[in-house]
Formats: C-alpha cells, sequence, structure tokens
C-alpha cells in the first residue's frame, strides 16, 4: 500500500473481490451450520441427528480450505493446511485425529466468527469504500436520467439541483474512490492476518518445517553411515581378499625359487605386499570398524583402547545397542580423543568412561597430559562436534595448560537391543579375552 501506482494495480481491487467474496461465503456458512445445529438438535433424541451434528462440529474443515484458497486473493505468501496425516487408513482413523487435533478446533472457533461477526463486516466495508463513492460519483448520470435533468439525490442524503454542483460531487466521489482504494486494501490485509492466524497459522507452518528438517538431516545421517559401511565391505570383501591371496602367491612362490637376484626381489615384493594389507585394513577400520556394526559400541571402544599407544581403561556401562547413527557419531568421537592424546598430550594414561542414563549416552575421554588442546589447530574435534551435533548431541571440550584434558559427549538416544552382544560383555574388545569369561 506504500507503494506509489497501489491506486492502479490490481491490489485495491484483489482486496475487493476477498472482502466480496467473504462476504458472500460467510452468510453460506452462517445458513449452513445454522441448518445443520437445527435439524442435528431436533433429530438428536432419535440418534438421527447425532452425524448432522458432528458434522456441524467439522464444518471448519471446509470452510479453513476455502479460507487458505482465498488467501491467495490477498497474500502472496502460501497458507500450507496445518491438519496432520492419519496414521492409518479408514474413516475412523482419519475422525479420530481430525477431532483430537489442535487446528480443528481453531478452524471451529473461525467458523463461529465467521459466521457472526466477520462476514457482516466484510460486507459493510465493501459497501462504504466501493458502493458509498460510485453512487457519489454517479450523481451527474443519476441527474440526467432520474431526475430529468432538474434534480439528483445523493445517497438520499442531500439534493444536488445544479449541474456545476453535480459534477463536483462527482469529483468528490472520484476522491472517495481513491481513499476507499486504501481502505479495502488495509481491511483485507487485516482480515487476511486474522484469517491466517486461525486456518493457516505461521508457527504451524515452522513447526513443520523443522520437524522435516529434522527428519530429513535423520535420514542423511542414517545414509551417510549405510555408505562407510558399504565402503568398508567393499574394501573388505574385495580389494583386502585380493591382496591376501596375492601376499599368499609371492609367499609361495618365494618358497619355490633358489636363493638369488630374483628370490631377493620376491622377497621385498612380498614385504611391500604385506606392508599395503596393513594399511589397507587399518584403512577399512578407520572407515568403519566391523566390530562396531557385530558387537555395538562397547566392544568397539574397546577395540579402539586396545589399539592406542597409551594405555586407556574402559569403564562404560551400557544397557546394550543404541541407535547405528549415535553409536558411529560416539565412537569417532572417542577414536579421534584417543588418537589426539597419542600424537599432542604426552600423556601416559587415558581413561574412557560413562554410560547411558536418563534417555542419554554420555562419554568422557580424560588423560593426564599437557592440556592447551586447540579445536582450531586441526584437532579433528571440530568436524566431530558438527556431526554429534547433527544427531542433537552436544559435545565439549576441557584443556587448560598444564592439563588434564577432558572431552565429553552427550547423544539423547533410546536403546534398540538390552541384550549385550552375544559371547561378549558390553566393555569387552573381541581382540581380547572376555572380562566375564564368555569367549574372546
Amino acid at each position: 500500500m506504500s507503494a506509489r501506482g497501489f491506486l492502479l494495480s490490481s491490489w485495491p481491487w484483489r482486496a475487493a473481490g476477498y472482502l466480496l467474496t467473504g462476504a458472500l461465503t460467510g452468510a453460506v456458512t452462517l445458513v449452513g451450520v445454522t441448518a445443520l445445529v437445527a435439524l442435528g438438535g431436533v433429530l438428536a433424541l432419535v440418534l438421527v441427528g447425532l452425524p448432522l451434528l458432528l458434522l456441524a462440529a467439522l464444518a471448519g474443515l471446509p470452510v479453513g480450505r476455502m479460507e487458505r484458497y482465498r488467501l491467495r486473493l490477498i497474500d502472496r505468501e502460501p497458507a500450507p493446511d496445518p491438519h496432520l496425516t492419519p496414521g492409518a487408513h479408514g474413516l475412523r482413523a482419519w475422525l479420530t485425529t481430525r477431532l483430537r487435533e489442535q487446528a480443528t478446533r481453531r478452524e471451529l472457533g473461525y467458523v463461529l466468527l465467521f459466521a457472526v461477526l466477520l462476514w457482516p463486516v466484510d460486507a459493510l466495508v465493501v459497501m462504504g469504500a466501493m458502493l458509498l463513492p460510485l453512487s457519489v460519483v454517479a450523481t451527474p448520470l443519476l441527474m440526467a436520467t432520474a431526475g430529468g435533468g432538474q434534480e439528483a439525490k445523493v445517497v438520499k442524503l442531500w439534493t444536488v439541483t445544479t449541474w456545476p454542483t453535480a459534477c463536483a460531487v462527482a469529483v468528490l466521489g472520484l476522491v472517495l474512490m481513491a481513499l476507499g482504494g486504501y481502505l479495502l486494501g488495509a481491511a483485507a490485509g487485516a482480515r487476511a492476518a486474522l484469517t491466517r492466524l486461525l486456518v493457516a497459522p505461521r508457527e504451524a507452518a515452522l513447526g513443520a518445517r523443522v520437524v522435516e528438517l529434522a527428519r530429513s538431516r535423520v535420514r542423511l545421517v542414517n545414509a551417510f553411515e549405510a555408505e562407510r559401511r558399504r565402503i568398508e565391505r567393499d574394501l573388505h570383501d574385495g580389494a583386502q581378499q585380493r591382496l591376501v591371496a596375492l601376499t599368499m602367491t609371492l609367499g609361495l612362490a618365494r618358497l619355490d625359487i633358489p636363493p638369488g637376484p630374483l628370490a631377493d626381489q620376491l622377497a621385498k615384493a612380498h614385504q611391500e605386499a604385506g606392508a599395503v594389507l596393513a594399511e589397507l585394513r587399518e584403512l577399512i577400520h578407520g572407515i568403519h570398524p566391523q566390530v562396531l556394526t557385530d558387537f555395538g559400541l562397547g566392544a568397539a571402544v574397546a577395540d579402539a583402547a586396545d589399539r592406542s599407544p597409551v594405555p586407556v581403561d574402559v569403564d562404560l556401562d551400557l544397557p546394550g545397542r543404541l541407535p547405528r547413527a549415535v553409536e558411529a557419531a560416539a565412537y569417532f568421537v572417542v577414536r579421534e580423543a584417543l588418537v589426539n592424546t597419542a600424537r599432542h598430550s604426552g600423556a601416559s594414561r587415558a581413561e574412557v568412561s560413562g554410560g547411558h542414563r536418563d534417555g542419554r549416552l554420555v562419554l568422557r575421554v580424560r588423560d593426564d597430559g599437557r592440556g592447551g588442546a586447540d579445536p582450531g589447530a586441526g584437532s579433528g574435534l571440530t568436524g566431530l562436534a558438527d556431526r554429534v551435533s547433527v544427531l542433537d548431541g552436544r559435545l565439549s571440550l576441557s584443556s587448560p595448560p598444564g592439563g588434564p584434558t577432558l572431552v565429553c559427549v552427550e547423544f539423547p538416544c533410546e536403546p534398540t537391543d538390552s541384550d549385550p552382544p552375544a559371547g561378549l560383555c558390553a566393555s569387552c574388545s573381541p581382540r581380547t579375552v572376555c572380562c566375564c569369561g564368555k569367549g574372546s
């Protein structure tokens, strides 16, 4: 409305169309709801009227849909449907969902307000902003036709008897039409804001977007973990097996060739193949350790502690398996913290502790090193913090100069399996003898 060309644009006419259709729709809504309630109340004694009363209670659904459609006349922003999708098919599930959700109650309240108050206001605004100025502009025409060129009634309030006066009144009508255009725009804008508040609240749309964003984020994390597992499986079952076969072939060839330059070359090739195989195994373990997939977070953390050059004490209290994405993120945080401990801290001992309590997984990695760790210095913890935040988790670092260093990570999650992995307790590694004596 603040633009210079507002009156020459389509917006005044769109506002007039919005208010005019609102008046007509409101009158029809009043008649329909009144008829349903009256018939339903009369026929309720013989139970036939109960479906009619139910229809009256659900009258907000079609009216709300129509109002969201009419909002396109005056509001550029789309009005999304705030209703939830039923969890099952069938009329019963649909009715249960609709009768329980807040959007249905909002729309029913809007129907009552619309039928009693809003549509008469729409009609009055259209009459005052359009019909009144048009009747004033038409004064010369009325004087020439109805008054025989002698007089004309202006909105039936005063009489015009001369042509100059009639022309002046017509000019006044044009000014009133211009003011009426702004009045229509203001009234339609306020009316659309009230309608959106009740039948298409922005909070509902924002909440739906947040939910969809959270779901898509979880889907991306799960897809990322699935891809890591696929790469690990392909390397383990493909390239690693071929390297093992190559190493065995070179070893057998060394046994068949007598000492000499060729035997020395085969021995060198055999050693190189063994080194490549060892590096590939470490690479596969770094992408996604098989022990994490097979036995869970406790066994994977114990395995990482067993591989660490710094002695690591593990004290975890886990109820069983946790969501795959949570296990993977927690494991890589622990592994990165232990790698940093071995490379930079100068620590003589480290400890991994924590467990699952009150719906949260909490892990702490502590070392007795020199401290002074900086996440921005390329430690890898910044990327891990981003990965943790995707799962609504939180990673914190405490590393004052002189130590100790403490990395803590928390995830909201619930166990997916209450039983510990077969053959191992939750704190044992498949590479060592189980602390509970169940295997190795």
